[in-house]
């Protein structure tokens, strides 16, 4: 039976704390209990005093708020709508001590962008817990190709490439895929072990005819990121290339790493010297004990720029109350299931995510990726499905149909008539995207 390897988080949190490897758990968590709280008090006062948005949205709240961590269930939210409305109220710091500035569009034509502000020292931070997180599955002397944006100073692909040189593990930032061929050529020439992408473009490499040369064992390890990871993506990872698949949790708002997984593969070990979680009820916002499914909140410990206190994500998990196999007593979050504002209608009462299709669609051995529509079309919704396949398999349509009718929700509303399958289209081009862009069910309110 193989060990399971204590995630290294543990003891880069130790550090941060300043508590040794012989303190006792229970100290340990205590020592934990106390630094979030401190730290916590601390980011509160500093983003009142420094924050024009923080002044004005904690001016109800008592000068010293905190006396447990309890308490922080009196704090209000930060909403992503705030970042929108007006990302540059949040700066503690002068504009020019602003190292790196992120842009992410929000959905529709006219949404307003949000603008994620990182000083040096922010950076530094990410890296430290790249470099840390990455030593979870990698070892001095591996060679990882790293799929996400890079070609940027500070990008999240260069800082986890500066994070990789610190733990002596040769990376290469390639970028997002936008040809399969060129990619599978670079593992084959660099000699890569290890790959970081995004799950759909990783399984597309997989699966795909020019894929086949990466014979079972040459890929060792996978991380995925930057969207939700399906299980289904997952086995099929495990089963083409014998590898390892680690899921990481990260967003750019919580300064891009958030967590990851360690070799028992169930669930999230989580950054928390430099965040602090919480999970709430989404309708009620109150706090939710562990073990009770609810959308993530954070709030930033040492962030400098521009701290976040209690950050609404829409990512919906739970915290796992059963200790990890691995050994360490840090909390443990299980792999986000996907996002509270996700569900889409089918009339009747059904609901649909698209990680519930994830898992049935990416379960055909053949599919690459696939985009769906849902539009209202004379009283009830016609689902439109694009899939993305080599030719070999665009006969196989009904194979698409078929998995789609087995999803319960599906089913139901079909039966009940207020959904109608249209049929399967089939491409060879992917809808690639910079990885910062989310994947998601396409509405359209008249057909």
């Amino acid at each position: 039976m193989t060990m399971i390897s204590l995630t290294p988080l543990e003891v880069w949190i130790r550090n941060k704390i300043q508590i040794g490897l012989s303190t006792p758990d229970r100290s340990f968590q205590d020592a934990l209990n106390n630094y979030h709280l401190q730290r916590l008090k601390n980011v509160i006062n500093y983003a009142r005093q420094k924050s024009q948005f923080y002044a004005r949205h904690l001016a109800l709240v008592p000068e010293e708020p905190l006396t447990t961590l309890a308490d922080m269930s009196q704090l209000p939210f930060t909403m992503p709508s705030d970042l929108s409305d007006n990302p540059w109220r949040f700066l503690t710091v002068h504009q020019e001590d602003i190292t790196r500035i992120v842009t992410l569009r929000t959905s529709g034509s006219t949404g307003k962008p949000k603008r994620i502000f990182f000083t040096q020292e922010d950076l530094e931070l990410t890296i430290d817990f790249f470099a840390i997180g990455m030593s979870t599955f990698v070892k001095p002397g591996q060679r990882v190709l790293i799929l996400l944006p890079g070609d940027q100073p500070d990008s999240v692909g260069e800082l986890l490439a500066r994070g990789l040189k610190r733990i002596k593990v040769d990376s290469f930032a390639h970028g997002p895929v936008r040809d399969i061929k060129t990619v599978i050529d670079k593992i084959v020439s660099l000699e890569i072990d290890s790959l970081v992408g995004i799950p759909t473009q990783v399984l597309a490499l997989a699966r795909s005819r020019e894929g086949a040369v990466l014979k079972k064992g040459m890929i060792k390890n996978v991380l995925l990121s930057t969207d939700y990871v399906p299980q289904s993506i997952i086995k099929s990872l495990e089963e083409i290339w014998g590898c390892s698949v680690f899921n990481h949790y990260g967003m750019t708002e919580m300064g891009l790493g958030g967590g990851v997984e360690c070799d028992a593969h169930n669930g999230y070990h989580l950054r928390e010297a430099d965040l602090y979680f919480e999970v709430i009820n989404p309708e009620t916002g109150e706090i939710i004990d562990d073990g009770s499914s609810g959308e993530i909140v954070f709030t930033t410990l040492t962030r400098k720029g521009m701290p976040l206190i209690r950050y609404r994500t829409g990512d919906i998990a739970r915290f796992i109350r059963e200790p990890c196999p691995c050994g360490t007593v840090l909390r443990r979050m299980e792999c986000v299931r996907g996002r509270w504002d996700g569900r889409v209608f089918l009339g009747m009462g059904q609901t649909i995510t698209l990680p519930e299709m994830d898992e049935a669609l990416f379960s055909v051995p053949w599919l690459l990726n696939y985009r769906v529509t849902m539009t209202n079309h004379n009283e009830r919704i016609l689902l439109g499905i694009e899939v993305y396949a080599d030719s070999d398999h665009f006969h196989q349509g009904p194979e698409v149909t078929r998995v789609l009718r087995d999803i319960p929700q599906i089913s139901k509303a079909i039966e009940r008539k207020s959904l109608e399958l249209g049929p399967v289209q089939f491409r060879e081009d992917d809808w690639f995207t910079t990885g910062v862009a989310k994947r998601g069910i396409i509405v359209n309110e008249r057909g």
